[in-house]
Parts: structure tokens; sequence; C-alpha cells
């Protein structure tokens, strides 16, 4: 045997290599199986490694599915914060429309992981993170709302509909990638700031609207009764 031919020695990784790698390969399988489909046993076989190794550094899948989402929740969440701190409505809004959309892209297999809204063992989840993103639009449309002139109670609401629309483009945007992320954000901002721009201090829905699905007294107005059965 030549020394061509003989084979390079194997690299031993280190304890904290190694469960970088594990992560990194956990996280894989999880967006592609999901939690219940995945198995230690896979994740090993493509780690490379024997079944115990995945135990001992995190005591099995469940834990191993707690690391991968507090860390992609971490990272996600350290740059939606970072995005909306900025100043300027309109800025902050590109900033964290940009910023949802670059982790879409850069970081899918956490995306997907997160959005099916499975929580960790801490309690973790997407929808608190969302929450607490919407908690500081709120903040920011409240100060604005008051210096128009609109009532601040109602800024929570429209925090609301901001996050819930930027989150679910971008997750329909996860599967179709077209058009660009530049595109898509410019119009999420187009349809958020041009609506903020133009709004309504006191909206009202149309008379017939009104009338067709609005009951006086609420759902204890209505005659839940049985109608008569036809023959």
């Amino acid at each position: 045997m030549t020394a061509q031919d003989t084979p390079a020695p194997r690299t031993r990784m280190t304890a904290a290599q190694r469960r970088q790698q594990l992560v990194e390969v956990g996280r894989q399988i999880f967006a592609e199986y999901g939690y219940d489909a995945a198995t230690v046993e896979e994740i090993a076989a493509v780690a490379g490694v024997s079944k115990p190794v995945v135990y001992e550094h995190f005591g099995g899948k469940e834990g191993l599915y707690a690391v991968v989402c507090d860390r992609e929740l971490a990272y996600l969440g350290a740059e939606i914060a970072e995005a909306i701190s900025g100043e300027g409505s309109r800025h902050r809004i590109e900033r964290a429309a940009m910023a949802l959309l670059r982790y879409v892209e850069e970081r899918s297999d956490g995306f997907r992981i997160l959005v099916r809204d499975t929580s960790t063992p801490g309690g973790s989840s997407y929808s608190t993170l969302l929450n607490d993103a919407v908690a500081s639009v709120a903040h920011i449309l409240g100060e604005e709302f008051v210096a128009r002139g609109f009532a601040p109670q109602t800024s929570g609401m429209y925090a609301q509909a901001l996050v819930g629309m930027v989150s679910g483009t971008a997750q329909w945007w996860l599967d179709v990638r077209t058009p660009p992320k530049e595109e898509v954000a410019a119009h999420i901002v187009n349809l958020c700031f041009n609506g903020l721009s133009h709004l309504d201090p006191s909206p009202s829905l149309g008379a017939d609207v009104l009338e067709k699905y609005s009951v006086p007294g609420g759902v204890e107005g209505r005659d839940l009764r049985p109608g008569p059965v036809s023959p």
C-alpha cells in the first residue's frame, strides 16, 4: 500500500463540535419529517454516530428538539428585535419584513420547525415570539395613534393584524420562493404603511353587512332552538 492509498486519519470531534453537529442534523431531520416521525436512529445515522452518543448529549429526541427550537427562536427573536429598534415607522416595517424573509431564506429548516408551532418543554414557541413582536409593534403604534388623534387602545388590534400579515406571507413564501424576498417585502410594506398612513379614525362597516351578520345582544340574542324539520 502506497502513501496515497493510506486513508486519512479520522478527525475526532470535541464534545462541543459533536453537539453542534447533532443540532444541525437534528434541525434537518425535524424539518423534513416532523417531531413525531423523526427518530434517534435516523439522527444518529446521518451524523455518523451511535444512538448512545445522541442520548449522552441531549438525553433523547425531546432534549435535542428543545435545543433546536430554542436556538431558532433565540436567533429569529434577536433579528426581529433588532429590526424594529430603529427610528421611523416605515423603516422599521421594512426592516422587520426583510429580517423575517431573510431568515426564511437562509434557515428554511428552522422556520419549518417553528411554524409547526409545537411548544418546547420550556413553553417557548413561534406563537410566543409573535406575541412579543405584537407587543413591541403595539407600543410603536400606540405612540403614533396618540399623535394622530386616534384611539390608542386599538393599537394592539392593529399590531396583531400587521404581525399576522407579515408572518402569514412569510409562511406562504417559504414554499413558493417567488418573487424575490426584496419584492415581497416591498409589497408588504406598501400595504402596511400606506394602510396606516390613510387610517380612518372611526371606521365602520356597510349597513348591509351589519344587518346580515350583527345580532342584537350577540349570541344570547339568537334563537338557537332547532327549526321545524322538513318532511
